[in-house]
């Protein structure tokens, strides 16, 4: 069940406690993952071996695996399922394309011409989890978005399954992409090894995918020890629900559900006006949890998370706000008078008939997502994660007499004579 709050007894400091979200406060994940970082970068490949015997209990012959393998991992899989992978390939393709667009010419002042052009980020790594659940859907995700940015090479790592290769869901998409080679890495060695580039990797000049905690930290520490961007710190997944008396119980708990089997370090939020809607949905949520395969897992993510008592609609958006929640679901009939007040949040599905599950594989959105109130400054993966913009200005002999000695006037009032005289040279010699 879930443990249940009431706003009005929260003081400051309760919700600043309520929101916040479980941290490596005693460095144990940073302290290994940092031996792992430093292995990768001295040993390579032969790191990576070792690491998939040690941690994944694979003994592996090579470390990636090639089209052709891929081709036949792929042909497993029966017609239904590639429908549905193609389904949510198209739809995310479609949704994500119209991002691409080339922005206007701007002339600031007669002769003078400023304007952005887009280019791909060259090299990117793509990180597919493999740990308690397989998600071809993150590959889509990630992959669609390259290469519609035109990124000129995909480097991808999955963790290697028991028999050394990977799920033929994970084989088909790479079909799909055009993905020639999947690395055999998992966890934190896999962003060392995307990070530092090893003997088979290419180092990637960005990495993408959300993972474990270990995955998090070792983004987080590659970010700030090399040169290589990450796309957002992205730790365990988190849903906040907001929900009042014209929610279903049954799609709640069903909603909190989906998120709660992600992973026992998930967390799920049920933010609602009305005490008897929580209360029906903790027995919707035993009975839902008593079917589902993955109902241990699931029940100790519920275990960690709660509800919030609330007076109305405003006072539960202002709570969502302040957690800024990875995926926001807004349980409610008056969803659209809601809307203009959400600040924070990665992604937010509006009414009673749209899960999460939708954005997650099909609907065409972006699943990979700003976690542990990251939603306050950061956006959810796009073709803008994969491109960079670059500025560029012209300036006619119209310009440089025009915009030249307000350049002039302001180099001087900094004292940096050298920036005056490239305008002044230019000036005298035109004149």
């Amino acid at each position: 069940m879930l443990k249940t709050y009431n706003y009005h007894t929260l003081d400051a400091e309760a919700l600043q406690q309520l929101t916040q979200r479980n941290t490596d406060t005693g460095n144990e994940i940073r302290d290994t993952v940092e031996q792992i970082l430093a292995r990768v970068k001295q040993y390579g490949d032969k790191a990576l071996m070792e690491y998939a015997e040690q941690l994944d209990k694979v003994t592996l012959a090579k470390l990636y695996l090639d089209e052709a393998e891929l081709a036949d991992i792929a042909s497993a899989l029966l017609p239904y399922q590639k429908e549905a992978l193609d389904v949510a390939y198209r739809n995310i393709y479609a949704f994500h394309q119209t991002q691409l667009k080339a922005e206007d010419k701007v002339e600031t002042m007669p002769g003078v011409t400023c304007w952005r052009e887009v280019r791909p980020v060259e090299k990117v790594g793509l990180y597919i989890p493999g740990g308690t659940a397989v998600l071809p859907s993150t590959f889509l995700m990630l992959g669609i978005p390259a290469r519609i940015a035109g990124c000129h090479e995909l480097i991808v790592c999955s963790p290697p399954q028991k028999n050394g290769k990977v799920n033929a869901f994970i084989a088909y998409v790479a079909l799909l992409l055009k993905v020639k080679k999947v690395y055999l890495a998992g966890g934190a060695q896999a962003i060392a090894a995307m990070a530092y580039g090893t003997e088979s990797i290419t180092k990637a000049d960005k990495i993408f995918g959300p993972g474990n905690q270990f995955v998090t930290k070792a983004k987080t520490i590659i970010q700030s020890t090399t040169v290589t961007a990450i796309d957002m710190p992205a730790g365990p997944s988190e849903v906040l629900i907001i929900a009042d008396d014209s929610a279903t119980p049954a799609y709640v708990a069903a909603d909190l559900l989906a998120q709660a089997e992600h992973g026992v370090d998930s967390q799920t939020v049920l933010v609602s006006t009305s005490a008897q809607l929580i209360e029906q949905t903790n027995a919707e949520l035993e009975r839902q949890l008593a079917v589902l395969p993955r109902a241990e897992i699931a029940a100790k993510a519920i275990e960690n998370s709660y509800a919030v008592l609330v007076d109305d609609l405003n006072t539960a958006m202002q709570f969502s706000n302040l957690y800024a929640p990875e995926h926001l679901i807004l349980s409610t009939e008056a969803w659209q008078e809601l809307v203009p007040k959400i600040i924070n949040a990665g992604s937010v599905f509006l009414g009673n008939l749209t899960p999460e599950s939708a954005g997650d594989y099909a609907s065409g959105t972006n699943h990979t997502l700003p976690t542990s109130a990251y939603a306050k400054a950061y956006s959810g993966v796009s073709v803008d994660s994969f491109v960079k913009k670059i500025t560029f200005q012209h300036l006619s002999p119209e310009g440089i007499k025009i915009l030249g000695p307000t350049v002039e006037v302001l180099a001087e009032l900094e004292g940096l004579h050298a920036h005056k005289n490239a305008v002044s040279i230019r000036l005298n010699n035109i004149q």
